[in-house]
């Protein structure tokens, strides 16, 4: 649901990590290790993590899909952060993807697009037949100035794709995606998208924590700097 912070309309969505929470399957499980516990008589907490870097939501890096080219710590965070709009596909064609014709209707007014499917509804258990782009999809994207999509699923390519269309036509038009955010309590519309991903070097994606702030509290906020 949408929060209020500092007079921002924010809407989380990303999953929470935990132990137990759907990965890929055969790929690294998320694990959380206490070190220390203040309630165990330690002077801290103290944790560490164990995981894929596509957990919950989170940002593939072109080298997760192409040899030779940019890790995560290489892309801009340009992608990653401003205006941004939200698109509700209600249906997809037979193999899962997603065509220019089911978003026939809806002008595409950003930069950076999401897309819920609410194909994927539950982050604790894997489904593999959850919605995804067609390269259609994404050239279509890129003709409207698009530079980053992003989608409620684990993948923009289907379960059983291995050759990962939808991947290398995004990188091949110098794009970015997003995959695994939580979409369902976001109403339709433009917002500003904040996503970074972490600076993980030589890595091929990071988690990130994604936020959606609500356009006009965002400009007004973003004006009221100039008074610092």
């Amino acid at each position: 649901m949408g929060q209020v912070l500092d007079s921002l309309v924010a809407y989380d969505i990303s999953p929470a990590l935990h132990d137990g929470i759907a990965v890929w399957p055969g790929d690294r499980a998320f694990r959380y290790t206490q070190s220390f516990s203040i309630s165990q008589g330690d002077h801290i907490d103290l944790g560490s993590i164990d995981s894929t870097l596509h957990v919950g939501a989170h940002a593939d890096a072109p080298s997760h899909y192409q040899r030779n080219s940019a890790s995560i710590d290489e892309v801009s965070l340009d992608y990653y952060f401003g205006p941004c709009q939200v698109i509700t596909i209600e249906k997809a064609c037979s193999n899962g993807r997603i065509l220019p014709e089911h978003i026939e209707g809806k002008p595409i007014s950003t930069a950076r697009i999401l897309l819920k499917t609410n194909s994927f509804s539950t982050h604790d258990k894997f489904n593999e037949s959850f919605f995804s782009l067609s390269p259609e999809l994404v050239k279509y994207f890129s003709l409207k100035g698009v530079c980053l999509v992003g989608i409620d699923t684990p993948s923009v390519d289907p379960f059983d794709d291995k050759v990962l269309l939808s991947h290398k036509e995004i990188l091949k038009l110098g794009m970015r995606n997003l995959e695994g955010v939580i979409l369902s309590d976001v109403p339709d519309g433009s917002y500003w998208l904040s996503a970074l991903p972490l600076r993980l070097k030589g890595a091929d994606a990071s988690p990130v924590r994604a936020a959606l702030f609500s356009m006009n509290h965002m400009k007004d906020s973003l004006l009221s700097l100039k008074d610092f």
